[in-house]
Formats: C-alpha cells, structure tokens, sequence
C-alpha cells in the first residue's frame, strides 16, 4: 500500500473530509511558519543592529503574537480533526468488514474468522498513530517544505543549494529504513493474529476442556505465543527508534551546515543581518516535515499493514444472491442431486441425494464430522455445493435451484434450531418473540436461536400461539418455575437456564412460528431422559401441524421418530492433505468449509 492509499478514500468517507481539512491547514501552516520567521527577523535585526528601537517595532512584535497565536489554533484544529478522523474511520472499516465478513458466508468465515476477529479489535487500533501522527506529516511535509524551500531560494541561494543537496538523503534513509520496519510491521501483525486465533479457539473450547480437567494444558502455547509477539513488537520498536535517531542525525547535520555557512558569510559581512536570521530559522521548517514523517514510519507501516488487510478482506468477491422467489415450501419438496462440499481434504458431504418432501420428518444421519451440519448449511442457503445441486420442486412442477432463490424468500418459510441455541440478554419472552412483538404468526426469516430482542416498555401479553407452543414442549414447566415467568431476565448465552431448558425455549419459539420448514441440529445430544421426551413431542407437533423437519440425528429414539432416514457419508479428496492443502487439480480453487485450525 502506498503511504496514502486512494483506496483509504474511498472506503471511508471521514478519511477524505480529514485529508481535505489537513491539506488547508497544511497551507495555512506554511504561511504562518514563513511569516513567523520574517517577522522575527525583522523585529530582532533593527533593534540588535542600532538602526531602531525597541519601541519602533512595537508592530512586528504584535504581529508575531497573532502569528503564534494562529499557530496554536490551526495546531489545535489539525490535532482534533485528526482523532476524531481516526475514530470515525476505525468505525467506518470495521463497520464494512463485519458487514463484508457476514456477506461472504459461513465458508470463508471458518477459515478466515479468528483473524478477521484479531482484525477487527486490536488491528484497527493502529490505525489511530497512522492518522494523528504520519498523516498530518506527510501532508505537510508536501506544502510547508516546498514553501519554505522556496524562501530560502529568493532570500539566499547558497543557503537553497545546501538544501538541496543534503535533503534527498532524508527520503534515502526513509526507504532503506522504511523498508526493514515494514517487514516487522507485517511481522507484528501475523503474530497478532495468530495469537488472537489461539486465544479465540482456546475460549471457544475452555468449557469442554475444564469438564476434561485440561483446562491448563494451552497455556504454554498461549506463553509462547505472547512472547514471541512481545518480541516481534519490541524489534518493531527497536527499529523505529533507530531510524529516529540517524533522521534527526541528518536533519541536525543538514541544519548545521547551513548555520556556519551563513554564521561565515554574516562574520565576512556578505550577508545582512535580517537575512541570515530568517535563513536560520527557516532551514529547520524546511527539514521538519521530512524528519517527522520518517520518525513516524513505523505508525505508518503498521497503520498500512492494518490497511492492507482491511482491503484484502473488502476486495473479497461475495457470492451474488439469487432472485427468483422461492416457491412455497408447505407444498414444494427440496431434492438433493449428488451435493458434495469440500472440507480439510475430503468430501463431506460426498454425493448426497435425497428428496425432503413436505409434511415429514426427515432425519440426517452418519458419524461426526461426515457433513450433517454441513447439509443443513445446503438446505439453509447459507453454503453452495461444490458439486451437485439443490433444487427445490414446486407442485407446479417447476424446478428451481436454490443458488437462483432470493434469499430472503426462501429464509422466511425457515425455522433453524442449532445445537447450541444463542440467545441474547433480555426476559424469556424478549428471545421467544424476537423482532414480532405481536407474536409470531407468519413465517419468520429469523432463526429460532438467535434473535434480536425487541424493547417491551411495559409487560406484553403472550400471544396464543407462542403458550401452546409452550405446552407442545413441555417449556411452560419452566416458565411457571422461573420468578417473572415469562419476564424472567435470560443472561448472554442464555445464562440462567439449563442446556435442556436452552433447546426447549429454541423449539417453542420454531413451534410457535408458522415457518414451513424446521430445521433442528441435533437438539436431544447433552440432553437427559427427560429432556429429551420433551424434544421428541416438540418433533411430533411440528409433524402433526403439517411442517416439513429436517432433524440431524444421532440418537435411535430421534431416528426412530422419522418418516425418512438420509445417511450421510463423507470421501477423502485424492491427492489432498488432512488439512485441506495440496488438492487433486480437479478441486484447485476451492474454499474449504472446515477451515485450517
């Protein structure tokens, strides 16, 4: 990326506002700056020369306070509008990653999420010193410099001839050092992620491995990793210092050898007082700018590093969406054609057929990791197979694939009940009624585990359908159990309430929707006895109301309970690895579902 990327101006509209404004006050400080030093010169050279008294420049001297004072407040402006860029724009790109992250689909997500995650939180913080101190320096290294150099070359031009000669080792040095520290930059950030994604799987992982009693066994790969960040950092550090110390070695030096050369000329009387001054103060504006852009390079080589990859994941193609209407699923049947998807060097699922006809229970079986959930993906939408296709049959004989089907019309006749349902803080009825404060009677496009919860002002009725939800699945024990009832505050995660009382409240909320289609992941595993009878009458409501279920099964009694079985198989790739890497060129190019952890 390029010190000032167009592409930074185009995602964000705060940073063009803020390049803008930095741009006139850049002008306004070169202006400030020559005319602070040719007042100063002229103020001081009369009185120290004899040829005026301190009294006669009495103009000059007020003249230069409202040039300081001036100075002060466009200084002011530039910093405060640089923070405030910052804060705007770090707002701005995180907004459209998380927006792109979630429009790529749950593929690119499983191999791209931890470090998109990393990307997300700390990465764009180096966005912040990339925009308080590289910018505003490289700006104004592009209007103060040239000004002031243009100065020296009407005032003195032996003094503009040493300019010019010693300031092209500035940038010399800049791109020797700059092109070290972007190295450690790029470093810095791969050890970032890396460490994030560790610590993101481990958290993910943490209750399974306590309830295993090996809760403390990541913990020296988390120690190797903090610390081998904590020395990538240090050596980015490292080299930013030093490169700070040879620019200002340079600078001083440049200064100093135009300051005897003028010290010279003024001892052999060829050059007036008034002049030299305003030489010597204006050949360290001319190197300042410089010198603070290559002082900040490494907040640039980070901020750009960030940039890159908030770039790499916005330039990322999305899937278009299809946009034929979805035909209405109460009738319509859905055929699996051969589908297969490829996950860490196998097919999973591998050549699947099946046809899902409305009004059954149609459950998904085969050992873990085969690709059950994998087709639930299919079914949702949510994944395109790699090979094969999903058609979905309307009882008007059309055939339409699911890849031409607007989203949206097809995810409103779908209720999906995940393994772990999410809910969100709020009350029991803030989760069960989701965004439909007046019950759920049409088909909800929201997924029965994670919806947003709707802000009730005063207690709201609970609406029929959802109480014989309820009963359906044995949830209204739990409710008449909880203080509140169904105003009973639910905690993150559904902090509160059992894994079994956690499935149930998911399975009300899909019973209580008119949603055609349920789709259920596993919803009797972790569950015990009683639980799980009250999981396989939910299944025979649904049934009995005439919707379509799509259950993956593991258990005989939820196997037992279906009117169709589809066993699920999965096939290595030839020629690819576990992991997924070096695949048989039949398959080069794709993106694996599994991901690479």
């Amino acid at each position: 990326m390029k010190p000032l990327d167009p592409r930074l101006m185009r995602y964000a509209a705060a940073a063009r506002r803020y390049i803008a404004t930095t741009a006139l006050t850049g002008v306004l400080t070169a202006l400030l700056v020559i005319a602070q030093a040719w007042l100063i010169a002229h103020a001081i050279s009369p009185v120290i020369t004899g040829n005026a008294t301190a009294l006669a420049v009495r103009g000059p001297v007020a003249a230069l306070a409202a040039v300081v004072t001036a100075r002060a407040l466009v200084l002011y402006v530039q910093e405060s509008r640089a923070h405030r860029a910052a804060a705007d724009v770090t707002f701005d790109l995180r907004r459209q990653v998380l927006g792109r992250a979630a429009a790529l689909g749950p593929r690119w997500r499983a191999v791209h999420g931890a470090d998109t995650a990393t990307l997300l939180t700390r990465g764009l913080d180096d966005l912040e010193p990339y925009f308080t101190r590289y910018l505003p320096q490289l700006l104004l290294a592009a209007t103060v410099t040239p000004a002031t150099g243009l100065v020296l070359l009407t005032q003195d031009l032996p003094s503009a001839i040493a300019v010019v000669c010693t300031i092209p080792l500035i940038p010399v040095f800049m791109i020797l050092i700059g092109r070290l520290t972007q190295a450690h930059s790029e470093a810095r950030l791969r050890s970032m992620e890396r460490l994030g994604s560790q610590l993101l799987d481990l958290l993910a992982g943490l209750p399974t491995l306590k309830a295993l009693g090996r809760q403390a066994g990541p913990a020296r790969r988390v120690r190797e990793l903090g610390r081998a960040y904590n020395a990538t950092t240090m050596s980015t550090l490292r080299v930013a210092f030093l490169s700070g110390a040879v620019l200002e070695f340079i600078t001083t030096l440049s200064v100093a050898i135009i300051a005897v050369e003028v010290g010279f000329r003024l001892l052999y009387g060829r050059l007036d007082l008034a002049t030299g001054l305003l030489v010597i103060m204006i050949a360290p504006e001319v190197y300042q700018p410089l010198r603070q852009v290559g002082f900040h390079f490494h907040a640039s080589a980070n901020g750009v590093a960030t940039a890159e990859a908030v770039f790499a994941v916005l330039e990322e193609p999305v899937p278009q969406p299809g946009t034929t209407p979805a035909p209405d699923l109460r009738t319509a049947a859905i055929k699996l054609e051969e589908v297969s998807v490829a996950a860490r060097g196998a097919w999973a699922p591998a050549d699947l057929s099946a046809e899902i006809r409305p009004g059954r229970v149609v459950a998904l079986t085969g050992a873990s990791g085969v690709g059950k959930t994998t087709a639930a993906g299919l079914l949702l939408g949510l994944l395109s197979p790699d090979r094969g296709r999903v058609l979905v049959l309307a009882d008007d004989g059309r055939a339409v694939d699911l890849a031409d089907v607007d989203p949206a019309s097809w995810w409103k006749q779908i209720a999906w009940v995940p393994q772990r349902p999410v809910l969100v803080p709020g009350t029991l009825l803030d989760n069960a009624l989701g965004d439909e404060p007046d019950g759920p009677t049409e088909p909800s496009a929201h997924a029965a585990s994670a919806v947003a919860p709707t802000a009730i002002p005063s207690p709201a009725p609970v609406p029929p359908a959802l109480a014989a939800a309820a009963a359906a699945t044995g949830f209204d024990a739990v409710v008449a159990e909880l203080p509140g009832g169904w105003y009973a505050p639910v905690g993150q995660g559904g902090v509160g309430l059992s894994v079994g009382q956690r499935q149930r409240l998911a399975l009300t909320r899909a019973l209580a929707t008119n949603a055609p289609l349920v789709l259920l992941d596993e919803p009797t595993a972790h569950l015990d006895a009683a639980s799980q009878a009250q999981v396989l009458g939910a299944v025979a409501a649904l049934r009995a109301a005439g919707r379509t279920v799509v259950v993956i099964a593991h258990r005989a009694a939820l196997v037992a309970l279906a009117d169709d079985v589809v066993a699920v198989s999965s096939r290595p790739i030839p020629g690819a690895a576990p992991d997924g890497s070096a695949p048989d060129p039949a398959v080069e190019g794709l993106v694996f579902s599994g991901g690479g952890r």
